[in-house]
């Protein structure tokens, strides 16, 4: 007999049995030992048809293909810039990625992007010695301008963005700010006031600290419609 050991999204254990019984198929963080599933990590549990999965509440982000993160310029090179990704991997953007336009080789690149600007870019590449590529070549891709960058555990970003981006669609709605979620848990915020910035940043604080609860959608539009 199969039968699932826990509910839907209750937070779980590494280690912890998640399902007995063959009916049921390990996912993400989770593994199969004998007839049983277990956690692999600390997370919250889901069921998605017979597939046990667990999303994971605290570790490293981890490059992936197709990832939008918001990275740093540490150093310019010949051939483009090197830009931190939040992990132990540093980033290429390449000069024919930065922009729509051509750029001259005769050109200061630090005029286009200078040490420590930030920006808005796309992993278009890991390779398995983790050697990643980015472009900015996408639209909504960018150097930021102005406003305030903070940083979240990457683990909280799918709940910061919400389903169908639910929940940050109320933090813009309510702030008047925009806010761009990086996949590596850095967040941009720029509104027309600090304050507004300061709602905005307080709100996704709350989600990182609430992530496992339920209702929070409806707890965010109530904080920041007081």
């Amino acid at each position: 007999m199969s039968n699932i050991t826990v509910q839907e999204r209750d937070v779980v254990i590494p280690g912890q049995v998640l399902a007995e019984g063959l009916d049921y198929l390990p996912g993400d963080n989770t593994y199969r030992q004998d007839d049983k599933i277990y956690a692999r990590a600390l997370g919250l549990f889901s069921l998605s048809g017979r597939v046990a999965k667990v999303t994971a509440l605290s570790g490293p982000y981890v490059p992936k293909t197709g990832d939008k993160i918001i990275g740093q310029v540490q150093d310019i090179l010949m051939s483009g810039w090197r830009i931190s990704t939040g992990t132990a991997y540093t980033a290429m953007l390449n000069v024919k990625d930065a922009s729509a336009r051509f750029i001259r080789v005769t050109e200061d690149l630090s005029k286009i992007l200078a040490i420590g600007d930030f920006v808005i870019v796309v992993i278009t590449k890991v390779t398995s010695q983790n050697l990643i590529d980015l472009t900015m070549k996408e639209p909504g891709l960018r150097k930021i301008n102005g406003g305030r960058i903070i940083q979240i555990s990457s683990q909280k970003v799918p709940r910061v963005i919400g389903k169908k981006a639910s929940m940050i669609s109320v933090i813009k709605e309510k702030t008047g700010c925009e806010v761009t979620v990086g996949q590596n848990g850095y967040v941009w915020i720029k509104g027309d006031s600090p304050e507004n910035e300061c709602r905005a940043e307080q709100a996704i604080r709350l989600i990182e600290a609430k992530s496992h609860e339920e209702g929070l959608t409806d707890k965010i539009q109530q904080f920041l419609s007081k």
